[in-house]
């Protein structure tokens, strides 16, 4: 509460001095203009984020590069309302957005979704996408069904890349080394990155571009010994566990190419290829001594994993206009991805590995392809666009466990296809509107049935208000409908009788910019509200307590509602922001009567602080964001009839970087990640549960770090 106290103080004071200014003398459209960002997502054209009907947020280049982020998880972690969510022992990390996890949430690059490992666009391991070429990351928060179809419930995360160069070469080679917590080595321990990138213009309508990314992650040890530990203890060797990472290594490969076209507006196109590739090893804590008595010798070994995984990755993109009137933008993706498991044995003593199993656990092929055409009037009062999407999917969902061979290997197929509507309405200069409506059928389920309404409104003295209001349906994901893991120890099978979610959302968003007279000092405070819905959620449930037996089922209803409030201030070299998140969860755990509804609350704090010293080309930046406690009811596991409530305690994420530029072209960074050395937190059940006693934790982060980034930019 003392947060929300001190934020909103600060808004009201600032906005009280401000408004008097801003009084004075009216913005110089000029002066705004140039200071607006330019948006893609949900949006006919590109326009300026202020015109936009959607309220966006946007990660610029000067964000990404201040927190030295090198995928999407390193820049997701300081957004507000949204925390990724890491799984060490996988090696791999998702999000949440508004307590909904990573399948509600819809990931795109350049407006086509990425293949994961269940489904297009949703569920993707967010350490997988490469920021190197990027330009900037848009965020709309709220159902938008009708733009993106199923699954962006939440919102959508739209990454847009760079397509082109002011100079005729650029070529921008980095390098990065980072501490893993406390420990580091040139070989052996820490993060060490390499990339180059060179792109080229070979005339004022092509260009070109490559780039490759090496991201080497050695794993985090903690208190455990690594790879080549066994106890010696004498006489006899003892299993005490601490072989292993706390954090799996893995070390990811990137490499893309561009091609591109642009004969201004009438016709552009571009080609975009990605391959790449992530190897993760996991190790097992216990040894095999394999006592030789003759010798009174052990020769030990292990049953270690390695974790692969290949993408390919085709986008082929054209747009302009048709009788410079008509615009279009089409889009075309082929997307491929393997992943694949092998156990050896690994002998501690000489290095050696003997192989024991190998097979591919998750094929994905996956065509997609959207299109859009608007502006069919001469009007600017009203514009209209259809649209078409394609999405043909097939691959296998099988789990790790050993199982039958013809379920590892069995192909299925999951294809959707849909058609969508809209127009932006502007019968005046104070409002317009956009309704929406998607038709979308696929090859297993009914159609369903798509709307949305979204708003903008120009009130007095320049304040803006927005409505997003929609449906946005979730269709069972892969994992979902097709996962066959049944062992001696595990039996958890997909449903492909599942029914789809149902998800409906409304978002309000009040904002205002307030000028100074010279435009020196600009600030930007906006409050926004939110509810949203999902019927016939889709959970994991027991359906056989002899044998454990687990299926998917819908039978959760899960709300959410909440209050957030961000300021941006900005003052020459000075940009500073404040937010705060206050939401409300309630969740029907499922089916059984004795179930609780209750609201469950949440805070949230984020702010970050950067200022520029013009003549040492330096910029020092901070960013912080609280995560307060959450909480969930759970059934208790030795009573299903008895519901406690789950805490998981507070914690905060602080970076802080100082970036220095030397000569025009080469970019020091040197900075800290979780400064607060966060690396787990408390997990306790409610009263009367019998498991009280004594508190579990999450794994959450492998403590403080230190990074140095050096960049050059060779431009001729």
């Amino acid at each position: 509460m003392k947060y929300l106290l001190s934020t909103l103080l600060l808004s009201l004071l600032t906005n009280s001095i401000l408004a008097q200014e801003t009084n004075e003398k009216k913005n110089d459209s000029i002066q705004r203009n140039r200071l607006e960002e330019v948006v893609l997502t949900g949006q006919y054209n590109a326009q300026s984020v202020n015109k936009s009907v959607f309220e966006i947020e946007v990660l610029n280049q000067e964000d990404i590069q201040l927190l030295a982020g090198n995928n999407l998880a390193d820049v997701l972690t300081q957004t507000l309302n949204m925390n990724v969510v890491p799984q060490p022992g996988k090696g791999r990390s998702g999000i949440e957005q508004f307590g909904f996890s990573s399948g509600y949430v819809k990931i795109l690059v350049d407006n086509i979704p990425i293949i994961g490992d269940e489904g297009f666009g949703n569920a993707i391991d967010v350490t997988q996408i490469n920021l190197d070429d990027i330009k900037q990351i848009e965020i709309i928060e709220g159902s938008m069904g009708v733009q993106y179809g199923a699954d962006a419930v939440t919102g959508v995360v739209n990454i847009i890349t760079k397509k082109s160069s002011d100079h005729r070469w650029q070529i921008t080679p980095y390098l990065q080394e980072e501490t893993v917590g406390n420990e580091y080595g040139w070989f052996d321990e820490g993060r060490h990155i390499q990339s180059l990138k060179v792109g080229h213009n070979f005339s004022d309508k092509w260009y070109a571009q490559a780039l490759y990314t090496r991201n080497d992650f050695k794993g985090f040890l903690n208190n455990l010994k690594g790879k080549n530990y066994y106890n010696h203890h004498q006489p006899e060797p003892i299993n005490d566990s601490l072989r292993g990472y706390e954090w799996l290594p893995k070390e990811q490969n990137t490499f893309k190419g561009l091609v591109n076209f642009n004969n201004q507006k009438y016709f552009r196109a571009f080609y975009k290829f990605e391959y790449f590739t992530e190897e993760t090893l996991g190790f097992a804590n216990n040894v095999n001594f394999n006592k030789n008595s003759a010798t009174q010798t052990v020769n030990p070994t292990a049953n270690d994993e390695i974790f692969s995984s290949e993408r390919f990755y085709h986008h082929l993109n054209v747009s302009g206009e048709i009788d410079r009137q008509v615009n279009y933008n089409i889009s075309t993706s082929y997307q491929q991805q393997v992943k694949n498991y092998e156990q050896f044995t690994y002998y501690l003593n000489s290095g050696k590995k003997e192989r024991l199993d190998k097979y591919d656990y998750n094929t994905r092929n996956g065509f997609f392809s959207r299109g859009t055409f608007s502006n069919f009037f001469n009007s600017k009062k009203a514009n209209f666009e259809l649209g078409y999407e394609a999405q043909l999917d097939e691959g296998t969902q099988s789990g790790l466990a050993l199982q039958d061979i013809s379920q590892r290997n069995k192909k299925n197929k999951y294809n959707t296809y849909s058609g969508f509507v809209s127009s932006e309405i502007k019968p005046n200069q104070t409002l317009s509107f956009r309704p929406g409506f998607r038709l979308m059928t696929s090859s297993r389920f009914n159609p369903q049935y798509v709307a949305s309404l979204s708003s903008k409104i120009n009130l007095p003295k320049d304040y803006q208000l927005r409505l997003i209001a929609g449906t946005a349906p979730k269709l069972p994901d892969f994992d979902q409908l097709f996962t066959y893991m049944v062992d001696s120890n595990h039996n958890v099978q997909g449903n492909e009788s599942l029914r789809p979610e149902n998800g409906k959302s409304i978002f309000l968003h009040l904002k205002k910019t307030f000028w100074s007279k010279d435009y020196k000092l600009k600030f930007r405070p906006k409050l926004s509200a939110w509810y949203l819905d999902i019927d016939d959620k889709i959970d994991l449930i027991v359906v056989s307590n002899s044998p454990l037996a687990y299926r998917y089922e819908n039978i959760d209803l899960y709300r959410t509602w909440g209050l957030s409030l961000r300021n941006n201030l900005s003052y020459k070299n000075l940009k500073t922001n404040l937010g705060i998140s206050f939401s409300g969860q309630s969740q029907i755990l499922n089916a059984n009567e004795n179930y609780n509804d209750d609201y469950l609350y949440s805070v949230e704090v984020n702010t970050n602080v950067s200022y520029t010293v013009d003549k040492w080309n330096t910029t020092f930046s901070t960013f912080f964001k609280y995560n307060g406690p959450t909480y969930q009811f759970v059934y208790d596991g030795d009573n299903s009839d008895e519901i406690t409530k789950s805490k998981l305690e507070g914690f905060g994420w602080l970076n802080t970087s100082i970036r220095k530029t030397f000569f025009d072209d080469i970019v020091v960074t040197l900075g800290a990640r979780n400064v607060l050395d966060v690396t787990r937190v408390n997990l306790r059940n409610g009263p009367g549960s019998t498991h009280a006693n004594g508190a579990q934790s999450q794994l959450l982060g492998y403590g403080r770090s230190y990074f140095l980034k050096l960049l050059y930019n060779l431009n001729f």
